[in-house]
């Protein structure tokens, strides 16, 4: 069996990403970032009279981070 591994690009914390971005470097759906978003696991920010959302990689690292599994032994 071959198994093969994606090598995604690393987050750049002062880079700022669109929702279909971030869904790309994680892995996800976009639908799964607008629930991170939604249920504010995932800091985004939408300026007024800008239709597009913008979230920054210093917040996809903080939820990564606080969202963090310890291994169970």
């Amino acid at each position: 069996m071959v198994v093969y591994m994606l090598k995604r690009e690393p987050i750049q914390s002062d880079a700022v990403y669109s929702r279909e971005e971030s869904a790309e470097l994680l892995g996800v759906s976009l639908s799964t970032v607008k629930r991170l978003i939604a249920a504010g696991q995932l800091e985004a920010s939408r300026p007024d009279s800008i239709r597009r959302i913008f979230i920054k990689g210093s917040s996809i690292l903080r939820m990564l981070e606080e969202t963090k599994i310890e291994a169970v032994r």
